[in-house]
């Protein structure tokens, strides 16, 4: 993996196509794109029909460009973009895993920690992070499985 194209491609790898799971606060979703987001940049249509491309873009500008991901190396990226993408404290969390001070707020210090920080020690870190954080919510019985199967994913393809 060495782009965002890289990473989206692996990002639908975990995502798939249409969903609509009641037990899932995000809702109807296609490419991991919930119809609320969707709705939110223009997209008119069925969610099912929702292309591909038009989803990339809404990644692109909402998951990857909004956390600067292109600053950092792209096994950081790549996780920090899937928790984006699927749930979490994404700020926070970076802070955490680059072991600076935790204040959820997005500014040089913290772009500068997670860089500098070691890619694959970050990812150890980012991965019981998100583990510990899906193990207590309520949907975990439900979508539990799911959740540990694409940390188990990201971590392979941070090793790669």
């Amino acid at each position: 993996m060495k782009t965002f194209d890289d990473a989206f491609h692996a990002l639908i790898g975990n995502e798939g196509k249409y969903v609509d799971n009641p037990a899932d606060p995000g809702g109807a979703t296609m490419w991991g794109i919930t119809e609320r987001v969707a709705r939110a940049h223009g997209y008119t249509g069925r969610m099912q029909d929702l292309p591909l491309p038009t989803a990339k873009w809404i990644a692109k500008k909402c998951y990857w460009d909004t956390l600067s991901l292109d600053h950092f190396d792209i096994r950081v990226a790549f996780q920090i973009f899937d928790t984006n993408y699927n749930g979490g404290h994404t700020v926070i969390w970076m802070q955490g895993a680059a072991k600076c001070p935790v204040d959820g707020l997005l500014g040089p210090a913290t772009l500068e920690a997670v860089r500098t920080t070691d890619p694959m020690t970050f990812v150890a870190r980012w991965s019981s992070l998100r583990l510990q954080y899906f193990t207590a919510l309520r949907t975990w019985l439900t979508f539990g499985k799911g959740w540990a199967r694409r940390v188990a994913n990201n971590l392979w393809t941070a090793g790669e």
